[in-house]
């Protein structure tokens, strides 16, 4: 059956036409991408889109939002409009629909991804178990962290709120992020740290070991720096953020008993080739005892071109047997 799959963050909203059968999808079409603020609500930018598709939609919709989907309301932290799933269908004019955490998508687009849509970072060489647990870990703004649990061709997502757990360094440099960040934060979740806003916090401690006189810089600029080398520190800056990813990634995998783990998000795809570089992996497999079975798994990066989407279609295949 044909569906719309929409992907809402805090600026854009991305709209595409899929097809799925038998629990899978089986196509996804060109996306349009909408910015929020150009939309007083949910149901004007879906009737925009409507109007530049020229036909009519589709009685059927997979939406995956950036936030909390329980309760009566969906807000959002960067735009405006607010959705009451209650509503969806009479607003929309559907039948059926499914609501999903965008993270909890991109779980659902690696369980369905071809192996083509994914690129080797670490441990072995080789496809993702069909067995297990695959831990699923995306830094961006926030740190979304979910879990996938496959037998075979039955899986199951699990969302969670991994990305707040405890901050935990491993040395002085590290020591130095986390007494920073104390300053202005009772409890310092890795989120502070490996999300990314935090290389402020990393390039600013950094300059201070130094001593170095900085001019405050926003994220997005540090990470052009950091990643073209046009400013050492910058640089620096992101060699000890794959360091610190590294670190919290393991622990993830390591407490959810996974056998796998891939990494998502916008900021991971734009940090590819620094990752493998880094000492992500050295940091991955530290686990003392351990070190034996992390090297042992299989670490990846998924490379779907629109895994939110994507993933809201596979979720609406599973939620509805269809």
């Amino acid at each position: 059956m044909q569906l719309v799959a929409v992907d809402i963050g805090g600026t854009h909203a991305r709209f595409a036409l899929a097809e799925v059968a038998e629990g899978r999808v089986v196509s996804l079409g060109d996306a349009i991408t909408l910015k929020t603020a150009e939309h007083a609500s949910f149901q004007l930018a879906w009737q925009e889109y409507e109007r530049i598709v020229g036909t009519p939609l589709p009685r059927a919709t997979a939406i995956a939002v950036a936030g909390p989907v329980g309760g009566e309301i969906i807000k959002f932290t960067n735009n405006p409009w607010i959705i009451r799933p209650a509503m969806i269908a009479e607003k929309l004019g559907v039948d059926r629909f499914v609501v999903v955490n965008d993270f909890a998508a991109v779980a659902h687009a690696v369980a369905q991804a071809e192996p083509a849509h994914f690129q080797h970072l670490t441990g072995p060489d080789e496809a993702l178990p069909q067995h297990g647990t695959v831990s699923i870990v995306g830094p961006g703004t926030g740190l979304g962290v979910a879990q996938l649990w496959r037998d075979g061709a039955r899986y199951h997502v699990q969302p969670t709120e991994g990305g707040h757990i405890d901050f935990a360094p491993l040395d002085g440099i590290e020591d130095a992020i986390l007494a920073r960040l104390r300053k202005r934060h009772r409890r310092v979740s890795a989120e502070r740290v490996v999300a990314g806003p935090g290389i402020v916090d990393i390039y600013e401690t950094l300059a201070v070991i130094e001593g170095r006189a900085f001019t405050p810089r926003e994220d997005k600029e540090l990470w052009a720096l950091g990643t073209s080398g046009e400013d050492s520190l910058a640089a620096a800056a992101v060699d000890r953020f794959c360091l610190s990813l590294g670190s919290v990634a393991g622990d993830l995998a390591l407490a959810h008993g996974a056998s796998a783990l891939v990494m998502a998000g916008g900021l991971g795809l734009r940090i590819k080739d620094t990752l493998v570089r880094s000492g992500f992996a050295d940091r991955f497999r530290a686990k003392g005892r351990f070190e034996g079975m992390m090297a042992a798994m299989p670490v990846k990066l998924i490379t779907h071109p629109q895994p939110g989407l994507f993933g809201a279609a596979a979720a609406f295949a599973q939620a509805h047997h269809v």
